[in-house]
């Protein structure tokens, strides 16, 4: 009985060291090569500026270019900006950024430079106060067809 007890504190032992063991380390990785950063796109157009948005009062109205407009697509109205284009616009509070298309005419509003349908403003956590400071910018790759 003894012998047997012996035998099983040995093996207790042993096995309690084994699982202390560090495991072993894995070979080095070979060094990283430094690979150019891609050139990122440039903005083809760029504006700051205050940004509301609309939504039940226009609902299934007809937008400048011909669309019904639906306050739950992604879309927006501006003055100049082609019809079709996709911009994005980011909230400059809280760096929230979504993608809009133009489909509108307006703002109407002294010093706001894009109206978002109510989706939009509500990605862009814009609030009850109805306007925010975003940037806008155009890019060629978010265009259709390119």
């Amino acid at each position: 009985m003894r012998r047997r007890w012996r035998f099983m504190v040995t093996m207790i032992v042993a096995l309690g060291l084994t699982a202390c063991a560090a495991a072993p380390k894995p070979p080095p990785e070979p060094a990283a090569v430094p690979v150019p950063a891609p050139q990122s796109e440039q903005p083809s157009f760029t504006q700051l500026g205050i940004a509301s948005w609309y939504g039940k009062t226009h609902d299934g109205h007809q937008t400048a270019n011909g669309e019904i407009f639906d306050m739950q697509a992604m879309t927006a109205a501006h003055k100049t900006l082609p019809f079709g284009s996709v911009v994005r616009v980011t909230n400059l509070a809280n760096g929230r950024m979504v993608k809009v298309r133009i489909n509108d005419r307006g703002p109407y509003v002294a010093g706001r430079i894009i109206d978002l349908s109510e989706r939009a403003a509500h990605e862009l956590a814009i609030g009850d106060n109805g306007a925010v400071k975003v940037k806008i910018e155009r890019y060629t790759s978010d265009q259709p067809g390119s």
